[in-house]
């Protein structure tokens, strides 16, 4: 129990709508409309006009697909014109659900480029991902099983500390250790 703030207000607070975007794991995008509907009818909800949408899907590389049926759209595409439904706001927190998963290598690295660029424009990110090799482009890593937190660290430390190379093998390393403890 307890409360939850995002950016210092209660968690769901309507202040919050235009300072929060969120692509959840499946694309949140409407298949019967097309690339930029979709993102004008998201920039609409946050009170943005349609030179933010367009601005939005030249930042996911949409552009020459915006009157596309997102129902046509690849795998990757959709995710891209998801992402920039989330973006259109331009939020200073970015909550992403496993952002990569299901694509191909390329446009994984694409996104993670878009993503530390946003990073770097002041955009906080919060990922979650069962990727452990994604978790190499975080400064901050929140370990979590079965609900619980187990590790609060970088992936540096996490090497460091386990003594172990891969993000993986440290995460289950760290996995091993906590359940040893919970046995007694």
């Amino acid at each position: 129990s307890g409360t939850v703030t995002v950016l210092g207000r209660p968690a769901g607070s309507p202040a919050l709508r235009r300072r929060v975007g969120y692509m959840p794991q499946d694309p949140t995008i409407y298949n019967d409309l097309r690339i930029v509907d979709n993102v004008r009818y998201f920039a609409s909800l946050y009170g943005f006009d349609n030179c933010a949408a367009d601005a939005a899907i030249e930042r996911v590389g949409l552009t020459d697909h915006r009157t596309a049926f997102c129902g046509n759209l690849s795998g990757g595409q959709r995710t891209r014109a998801s992402l920039a439904c989330a973006l259109v706001c331009r939020p200073e927190l970015l909550v992403l659900d496993e952002p990569t998963v299901g694509l191909d290598p390329v446009l994984r690295v694409d996104l993670w480029e878009q993503f530390t660029e946003l990073a770097r424009g002041g955009t906080t990110l919060l990922v979650s991902s069962h990727v452990m090799d994604e978790a190499d482009h975080c400064g901050d890593l929140l370990l979590m099983r079965e609900g619980h937190l187990v590790a609060h660290t970088t992936p540096t430390r996490l090497r460091e500390d386990t003594g172990c190379p891969s993000l993986e093998d440290a995460f289950l390393s760290i996995i091993k250790r906590s359940t040893r403890l919970q046995a007694g």
